[in-house]
C-alpha cells in the first residue's frame, strides 16, 4: 500500500517478500552485501597524479546501490558503511593503519564521502520515479548523482587546498588546483562508469520482467 503512495518499487523491493520477518531478513542481507560491494569497489583503484584522490569503482557502486535499493535501504547501507569506516576499519579507498577512521574522513576525500551519502538518497528518489528502468533516464540520474558527489567533494578539497595545500608555482589559483586534483582526472572514468550503470540497471529490470 505504501509503495503506491511513495512511488514505484525498486529492484530490491521487487525481489522477494515485502513484509514480515522474511522481508527483514532480506533487507539485512542486502545491506550486508551492499557494504561488501562498497568496500571491494573502493579497493579497486588507480592513482591519477597529481591528484591525491585515486580513481576507483566507489562511485559506480554508490550510484548503482542507490538506484537498486531505493532511498531508505540505500541510505541505511551507505550510512552503516560510513559508520564502520569511522570506527577505523580499513574500508575506504586509501585508508591505512596510520590514516583511518574520522581522521581519514576529514582528509582530501572527505567531501566525496559526504557526496556518496547524498547521491544514494538522490538516486533512490529518482528510482522511485522510475528513472532506473530506462537507459536514457538512467543516464540522467547518473549525471545528477555524479554532480551531487562532486559538489561537496570539490568544495571540501578547495578548503583544504586554500588552508595550506595550494601550490602557486604550479597552479595559478585554488580553483584551478581544485579542478586539477578533484575533477579533471576522473571525467573519462566517470563517463565509462555512467554508461555501464545506465545499461546494467535497466537490463536487470528487463530480465526481472521476463521472469
Amino acid at each position: 500500500m505504501a509503495l503506491a503512495m511513495t512511488g514505484r518499487m525498486t529492484l530490491a523491493e521487487s525481489i522477494g517478500p515485502l513484509e514480515g520477518r522474511e522481508a527483514q531478513t532480506k533487507n539485512v542481507l542486502l545491506v550486508a552485501v551492499g557494504i561488501v560491494l562498497l568496500t571491494v569497489a573502493a579497493q579497486i583503484k588507480l592513482p591519477v597524479p597529481p591528484s591525491p584522490v585515486a580513481v576507483n569503482l566507489g562511485t559506480f557502486a554508490v550510484l548503482t546501490i542507490g538506484a537498486a535499493y531505493g532511498p531508505r535501504l540505500g541510505l541505511t547501507t551507505i550510512l552503516l558503511y560510513m559508520a564502520i569506516g569511522a570506527l577505523g576499519f580499513d574500508i575506504f579507498q586509501s585508508s591505512t593503519a596510520e590514516m583511518n577512521g574520522v581522521s581519514y574522513m576529514m582528509g582530501t576525500t572527505g567531501g566525496y564521502l559526504v557526496g556518496y551519502v547524498l547521491a544514494v538518497g538522490a538516486m533512490g528518489l529518482l528510482a522511485r520515479r522510475g528513472w532506473d528502468r530506462s537507459p536514457v533516464k538512467m543516464v540522467g540520474a547518473m549525471l545528477i548523482g555524479n554532480a551531487v558527489i562532486y559538489l561537496p567533494g570539490l568544495a571540501w578539497l578547495a578548503v583544504l587546498i586554500a588552508g595550506g595545500m595550494h601550490q602557486p608555482e604550479v597552479y595559478s589559483s585554488v580553483f584551478n588546483q581544485t579542478l586539477a586534483w578533484g575533477a579533471l582526472p576522473f571525467l573519462v572514468g566517470d563517463a565509462m562508469k555512467l554508461a555501464l550503470a545506465a545499461l546494467l540497471v535497466p537490463a536487470a529490470w528487463k530480465l526481472l520482467g521476463r521472469k
